[in-house]
C-alpha cells in the first residue's frame, strides 16, 4: 500500500508539475499577446477592421502608409525621430520666437521710458495689456477653426507675416490711442498660435513624446528672453533720427519676425507623406521612413487618423467641444496657475526700475530668472514623463512657489532693499513652469483630432484668463510695493494646491467608472460597442483619462 501510494502520489506530482508548466506558459503567452496589443491595437483584426474604415470615411491624409503588420528596427526609429527632432520640433522652436519676441518686448520697450514718451500710466498699461489678452482669447477658437481647415502649415506663416508688420508698425507710436489700437491687432493675430502649433506637433510625435518637445518649446521662449533682453541692451542705447531706443526695437526685432515669418512657408508640411515641394523634391523622408513615422502615431493614438489634415470642424463639433466637462479641470489649472507668473513677468523691469537700476541693468538682470525658468522646466517636464504622473508632479510648482510669496508679502526689506529684494522676485519669476506638462495632458485627454485642436485652444483661453487677471493684480494706488497685489497672489497660489489634487481624484474616479463597465463586457460586446457606439473622443468606454 505504501509503494502503491506512493507511485500514485508521485504521478500525481508529476501530473500538477506539468499542468503548472502548460499555465505558465499559457500566462506568458497571454502576457506577450496583451503588451503586443497595447503596441499595436491593430494586431486585433476586430480593432483594424473598425479603424481602417474610420480612416477611409475620414480620408486620412497618410492612409497610404497604414500597415498594421509594418515592423521596424530600433535603429530606424532613432534615426526617424531625429528627423522629427531636427525638421518638426526645431522648426517648431523657430517659430514660437517670432511669437515671442513680438508679445515679449513691451516688457524692455517700457523700461526705456515709453509710458513716460506716450503720455501713459500703470493703470493704462494695463489696459493696453488686457486688450492684447482679451483679443489673444478671442481669437484662440476662430483662429484654430480656420487652421484646422486650410492647415497650419499654410494659416501659421500668414499669422507670422501679419502679425509682424503690426509690430513693426508700433515704431510710430504717438499716443494712447495707438497703443491700444497695436496691441488689439497684435492680439488677433497672434491668438490660436500656440494651439496650431501643438495640433502640428501632434501630427509628428507620440503623445509621450509631445512633452518633452513642448518643454523645449517653452525653453526656446526663455532663451528668446535672455537674447532678447542682450538684444534690448544694445539696441535701447541708440538715439538717432529723433527717434527713441524703443522705436528702433519695436522696429529692428519686427523685421527679424518677418523673416522667420516668410521661411515658414518653405519650413513646415501638411503631413509625413507629404512633405515633397519644388524645392525639395525628394521630401523629408524616405518612403520607408514615412511608413515608421505614420504608424508609430497611430499606433500610439489611432484617432488621430479619425480627420483629414484640411478637414474643417464645423459648429456642431465646437459644440461638443465646449461641452466636454472632463476637460474643464484642467481648464481650471489654467486659469489660477500662471497668475502669479504672468504679474511678475509684466512688471519685473519696472520693479528693478523702482529699486533703482538703471534701463541697461534692468534688461541683464532679467536673464537669472530666465535660466532658473529653464532649468525648471526641463526637470520637471522629464520628471512627469518618467514617472507616468502628472498632478503630483505638478504640485510641485505651487509648493515652490508659496513659501517665496510669502516672503515677499511679508518680510519688511521686501521692495526696500534692492539686491535681496531682486533675489526674491528673480527666485518667484523662475517657478517651475508646468505649461508644456499641461498643454500635452490637455492634448491626451482629448482623446481625437477635432477635440484636440479645439481643447488645445480652449485651454489656451483660459490661461489667457488668468493672464488677464495677472495684468490688473498690481495698481497705481498700490505702488511700489504692491502690498494688496502680493497678497492676491499669495491667496491665488496657495488656491493651486487643492485644484491640483481634486483634479487628481476626478480623473481616478472617472477611470474607475469607465473600468467597471468596460471589464462586465464581453469581447464580442466590446465588438459591438465599437462599431455601434455613439460616445466621441474621450466619452468612448475604451479611452482612459491621464492623471
Amino acid at each position: 500500500m505504501t509503494r502503491q501510494n506512493s507511485t500514485v502520489s508521485l504521478a500525481s506530482s508529476e501530473k500538477l508539475k506539468g499542468t503548472k508548466e502548460v499555465i505558465d506558459t499559457i500566462e506568458v503567452d497571454s502576457s506577450y499577446e496583451t503588451n503586443q496589443l497595447a503596441k499595436n491595437p491593430f494586431l486585433d483584426p476586430k480593432v483594424e477592421e473598425y479603424y481602417r474604415d474610420l480612416y477611409t470615411k475620414s480620408r486620412y491624409e497618410s492612409y497610404s502608409a497604414f500597415d498594421p503588420t509594418f515592423e521596424w528596427t530600433e535603429e530606424e526609429e532613432k534615426k526617424v525621430i531625429w528627423k522629427l527632432n531636427w525638421r518638426v520640433a526645431f522648426t517648431a522652436c523657430l517659430l514660437f520666437v517670432s511669437l515671442q519676441v513680438d508679445r515679449g518686448n513691451i516688457q524692455q520697450a517700457v523700461s526705456d521710458n515709453m509710458l513716460d514718451d506716450l503720455g501713459l500710466n500703470t493703470n493704462d498699461y494695463n489696459t493696453g495689456n488686457t486688450i492684447f489678452l482679451c483679443s489673444f482669447l478671442a481669437a484662440e477658437v476662430p483662429s484654430q477653426m480656420i487652421s484646422k481647415a486650410l492647415g497650419p502649415d499654410i494659416f501659421i506663416p500668414f499669422q507670422i507675416c501679419a502679425w509682424s508688420i503690426v509690430a513693426m508698425s508700433q515704431a510710430a507710436l504717438t499716443n494712447k490711442a495707438g497703443f491700444y489700437i497695436t496691441r488689439c491687432l497684435i492680439g488677433v493675430l497672434e491668438g490660436g498660435f500656440i494651439a496650431d502649433l501643438v495640433l502640428w506637433l501632434s501630427y509628428f510625435f507620440t503623445s509621450k513624446e509631445l512633452p518633452i518637445r513642448l518643454s523645449w518649446f517653452w525653453t526656446t521662449l526663455s532663451l528668446c528672453q535672455i537674447a532678447t533682453s542682450l538684444m534690448a541692451f544694445g539696441i535701447l542705447r541708440l538715439r538717432t533720427w529723433g527717434w527713441h531706443g524703443w522705436q528702433f526695437l519695436f522696429l529692428i526685432e519686427g523685421g527679424f519676425t518677418l523673416a522667420i515669418g516668410i521661411a515658414s512657408w518653405f519650413l513646415m508640411a501638411p503631413s509625413a507623406v507629404q512633405t515633397k515641394r519644388w524645392y525639395n523634391p525628394k521630401g523629408w523622408f524616405t518612403e520607408r521612413e514615412e511608413k515608421i513615422v505614420v504608424n508609430r502615431i497611430l499606433r500610439d493614438d489611432p484617432t488621430k487618423g479619425s480627420m483629414n489634415n484640411r478637414q474643417p470642424i464645423g459648429l456642431k463639433g465646437l459644440y461638443h467641444c465646449l461641452i466636454d466637462y472632463d476637460m474643464w479641470p484642467l481648464y481650471i489649472i489654467g486659469i489660477v496657475a500662471y497668475i502669479g507668473l504672468h504679474t511678475f513677468q509684466q512688471y519685473f523691469t519696472l520693479m528693478n526700475r523702482h529699486l533703482g537700476f538703471s534701463v541697461f541693468d534692468t534688461n541683464l538682470l532679467t536673464i537669472p530668472s530666465t535660466v532658473i525658468h529653464i532649468i525648471f522646466l526641463l526637470l520637471i517636464t522629464w520628471l512627469s514623463e518618467r514617472v507616468n504622473e502628472r498632478s503630483f508632479v505638478c504640485t510641485i510648482m505651487p509648493i515652490y512657489t508659496i513659501p517665496i510669496m510669502g516672503l515677499i508679502r511679508w518680510w519688511p526689506g521686501a521692495g526696500k532693499e534692492a539686491w535681496p529684494t531682486w533675489v526674491l522676485n528673480t527666485l518667484y519669476l523662475g517657478q517651475p513652469y508646468i505649461h508644456a506638462i499641461c498643454v500635452a495632458w490637455v492634448s491626451r485627454n482629448s482623446n481625437s483630432v477635432r477635440n484636440r485642436s479645439i481643447c488645445s485652444a480652449l485651454y489656451n483661453m483660459f490661461v489667457q484668463l488668468g493672464s488677464i487677471i495677472g495684468s490688473n493684480i498690481y495698481r497705481e494706488d498700490d505702488k511700489p510695493l504692491y502690498h494688496r497685489g502680493n497678497m492676491q497672489l499669495f491667496a491665488i497660489t496657495f488656491i493651486l494646491l487643492p485644484i491640483l489634487l481634486l483634479t487628481k481624484a476626478y480623473y481616478v474616479w472617472r477611470n474607475k467608472t469607465k473600468d467597471e463597465i468596460w471589464n462586465s463586457m464581453s469581447e464580442e460586446e466590446r465588438h459591438k460597442y465599437r462599431e455601434t457606439t455613439t460616445d466621441q473622443a474621450n466619452k468612448r468606454l475604451d479611452f482612459r483619462f491621464d492623471h
